[in-house]
């Protein structure tokens, strides 16, 4: 029987990966927060257009 030996990506620096951390907090913060906030002062149509681009936008790039 063959095995495989699964081989995992490694961060190159501790920088590195603190700064990849630290960008997908703020990119999870504008996904979020962004868009509650304007709904909750009367933005929902901005809402709507808003979530649109970034699927337009995120899905080609993900």
């Amino acid at each position: 029987m063959n095995e495989q030996k699964t081989v995992h990506g490694q961060w190159s620096t501790h920088v590195v990966f603190i700064l990849a951390t630290i960008g997908a907090t703020v990119g999870l913060g504008n996904i979020w927060k962004f868009p509650y906030l304007t709904a909750e002062h009367g933005g929902g149509a901005f809402v709507i257009v808003y979530l649109g681009c970034i699927l337009l936008i995120g899905w080609p790039v993900f």
